[in-house]
């Protein structure tokens, strides 16, 4: 795997800022920390807000954030002079990265897959409730129903890639999805798409069956 790959999109300032603080939600910073194992670019970025991390934790709120949170986080690093640095998560080869070894095991082999329709399987991650992680595994040129969002979803392209209105999605490519992103995300025809997806509130389906089906599903 060549980890200096050219990746287009990437984690916003306020998500890199809550994570280094140590305030978002487990499965927020699964993804985060995946990401950063993956691209040099995303884990130079993360190096810029270390030092700020490591202070944050004493002061800030781990179990919830609330809606104030990252702006509190803002005000604290302009007055913070601290060089105070943490450890970002090493560069690693392979398709799970090894902050998400710890969730998943070493292979792909080992994922204990649920099929959810259409050949599209997921594997829900055990982490805490503030929010949840799961695997989605899609077959090549399989859509997603169109849906947006009640809260914060991020998506992280772990092996092929997806598209949709928003652009293409390769490895190492996160998609951050809120009220505003109404989409349908299509894995590209080359092969499947297997992505690590962090959430913190149930996708909202425009059509009846995938509403039905939600709460089976835990989407």
């Amino acid at each position: 795997m060549n980890t200096h790959m050219t990746i287009k999109h990437h984690l916003n300032e306020q998500l890199l800022m809550g994570y280094a603080a140590g305030i978002l939600p487990e499965a927020f910073s699964l993804v985060i920390a995946t990401q950063v194992s993956i691209s040099d670019e995303a884990r130079a970025r993360l190096e810029s807000y270390e030092a700020i991390g490591g202070g944050m934790l004493e002061d800030s709120d781990t179990e919830e954030m609330s809606p104030n949170a990252l702006d509190s986080v803002f005000k604290k690093i302009e007055k913070s002079k601290s060089t105070v640095k943490t450890k970002a998560p090493e560069m690693v080869e392979g398709i799970f990265p090894e902050p998400l070894k710890k969730y998943t095991g070493d292979e792909l082999n080992s994922i204990k897959w649920k099929n959810i329709g259409r050949g599209v399987k997921q594997s829900i991650l055990k982490t805490d409730k503030n929010a949840s992680a799961r695997l989605l595994y899609i077959p090549a040129g399989t859509a997603m129903p169109n849906h947006s969002h009640n809260g914060l979803e991020m998506t992280l392209v772990l092996e092929g890639s997806f598209y949709d209105k928003d652009g293409y999605f390769k490895r190492g490519d996160i998609e951050i999805g809120d009220q505003e992103l109404h989409h349908k995300p299509t894995a590209s025809d080359e092969g499947p798409c297997i992505c690590l997806i962090a959430s913190d509130a149930p996708l909202k389906f425009k059509s009846i069956l995938p509403r039905i089906l939600q709460p089976f599903f835990k989407i």
